[in-house]
């Protein structure tokens, strides 16, 4: 085996074996929790209208977790670091079609001229130098910025057989000049450079047309570059992260909705903007998934949260029990002294825990400390013992549920952990894999020293401090081998690897899971109940 996949950051989450052995184990445990991970997944061109701006158009990309708004423009993708924005490009009137380019607007439009079009006899030779959208700074060193069209018109036919120039991509031209947002324009200019010029009508550049002029085009005509080369991409603009954002159609403080358009706002209070759909229909469409995502996001996300009492370590204090809020998110486990309401508040979490190094125990009637009957007990990382109570039975079942169903989704995310360790005195790493099992490596070279099957583990003892005894069978002599490892974190890597397990049984058989959870819940100080457990479904245990 490559030993990168038995370290930390070098190893993808996707781990093909397993997402094809147990894709539908796994679908039946999200079933059997209730859980639908569905999806949408989206992408298209519409307009968006940013502050008083005129609408631009943007590219909009919807995935699980996020909503990407892209908009166009030309970055240099070879040559030296260049960070300006503007480029120079030369070219030569060419016999047929001169210049080969169309432009519009001007600055009666509080714009620069803009190449709107450019034709397939110059395209090849402009290719990675002007793009349709780029707006036209200077001509032969003349700073047109502030040009009217027709004035920009006048200089070019003034400018000889060769023409420098300066262009800069306009990203956000206004809509109302309906550029193209691709370059594949089948449109090749007329001869019409007598007539007058429209800023919202194309002007072509094919201007001094010399009929005379048989000169077939050569290499020395091409258009120049300083050794760089361009590409028209789409470049995030804005990123509205998905989980416990809003959706908006109304304008703000009114009943007044906009038509098929929407804007979206992170819980941050970041906003994409008003975008702008064709038609209803897609409108509609765009809302339905968004919502469909963020929803999604939030149940996978936000498994559970809720008030609990938390049962006081100092006796001394006149109150035994205190308030918190708990809120399981993602792979961690988070006390709150109030419920978190903005981003900034989750940072402020009293303790944070990562489910799958933590134990939660439902008290029975034997485990009460006293007459609250309704409480769990949290052993965590450090063996620390926190006792919560809840009010009613409902309660306790729901976070029961949700402590399994957190540590599962969990463990499906990672597949693997890897704990650093000491055998005979090396430093050592054991990886916990969902589909290998224990692999121990030595910590410098990366050589595997040895891996067992989660079936081949036959018993185990820990001395409550850093040290854990496997009992491993050889699968060929089915004698017994003994690993001693000592690690500085015991209980998490104990507990870790009771996680594992249970995941691994849960994924072969869902509905296992809520009837032994009592009694794998014991497996804290040792693994002996997580090696019957195992035992117990060994009929369906196929690794």
């Amino acid at each position: 085996a490559d030993p990168r996949h038995l370290c930390p950051g070098l190893r993808s989450s996707n781990h093909p074996s397993v997402l094809q052995t147990n894709s539908a184990s796994w679908h039946d445990l999200h079933t059997h929790f209730g859980v639908d991970h569905s999806v949408e997944i989206k992408t298209g061109i519409y307009l968006l209208q940013d502050g008083n701006e005129e609408p631009f158009s943007i590219r909009l990309h919807l995935a699980k977790d996020i909503l990407t708004i892209q908009e166009q423009d030309v970055i240099c993708v070879s040559g030296e670091p260049f960070y300006s924005s503007e480029r120079t490009v030369t070219i030569r009137r060419q016999t047929i079609g001169g210049f080969g380019l169309s432009i519009k607007g001007g600055a009666e439009h509080k714009i620069p001229v803009v190449i709107s079009k450019i034709s397939k006899e110059q395209k090849a030779e402009l290719s990675g130098l002007l793009f349709i959208g780029d707006g036209i700074l200077q001509i032969n060193g003349i700073n047109v910025r502030s040009y009217r069209h027709e004035e920009v018109v006048q200089v070019l036919r003034n400018a000889g057989e060769e023409v420098t120039l300066t262009v800069s991509f306009l990203k956000r031209t206004p809509a109302f000049l309906k550029l193209p947002l691709c370059e594949d324009c089948t449109c090749v200019p007329s001869d019409q450079s007598s007539g007058t010029s429209s800023p919202l009508c194309d002007s072509g550049l094919h201007l001094n047309y010399h009929p005379n002029n048989t000169d077939t085009l050569s290499c020395s005509s091409w258009p120049t570059s300083p050794g760089l080369r361009w590409e028209k991409r789409w470049v995030d603009l804005r990123l509205i992260p998905l989980l416990h954002a809003r959706l908006s159609q109304y304008v703000p403080g009114s009943d007044i909705c906009r038509q098929n358009a929407f804007q979206v706002i992170a819980v941050d209070g970041v906003c994409s903007g008003i975008i702008q759909c064709p038609s209803a229909e897609e409108c509609t469409d765009w809302l339905q998934a968004i919502a469909s995502n963020i929803s999604a996001l939030t149940k996978h996300n936000i498994i559970y949260m809720g008030w609990v009492d938390e049962k006081e370590q100092d006796l001394v204090q006149d109150r035994m029990y205190t308030p918190k809020f708990l809120a399981l998110r993602g792979s961690s486990l988070f006390k709150f002294s109030a419920p978190p309401v903005t981003t900034w508040d989750w940072t402020r979490a009293e303790q944070s825990f990562t489910v799958y190094e933590i134990m939660c125990k439902i008290l029975k009637d034997g485990d009460l400390l006293d007459k609250r009957r309704q409480c769990f007990s949290l052993q965590t990382d450090t063996g620390e013992d926190v006792v919560f109570s809840v009010e009613l039975e409902s309660e306790l079942l729901l976070w029961e549920k949700a402590f399994q169903m957190a540590t599962f989704f969990e463990v499906e995310r990672i597949q693997c952990k890897t704990y650093a360790c000491i055998m005979e005195s090396h430093l050592m790493g054991l990886t916990i894999d969902f589909s290998m099992g224990f692999v121990c490596f030595d910590a410098a070279s990366k050589a595997v020293l040895w891996r067992y099957k989660f079936s081949q583990l036959k018993g185990s003892s820990d001395d409550g401090k850093s040290k854990i005894k496997f009992l491993f069978q050889n699968q060929d002599t089915k004698l017994i081998e003994a690993k001693e490892l000592e690690f500085s974190n015991l209980f998490a890597v104990l507990h870790c690897i009771h996680a594992f397990f249970a995941a691994k049984v849960a994924c072969l058989d869902p509905m296992f899971v809520g009837s032994q959870n009592a009694a794998t819940a014991n497996a804290v100080g040792t693994l002996t109940s997580v090696t019957s457990m195992t035992q117990a479904s060994k009929l369906k245990y196929s690794s």
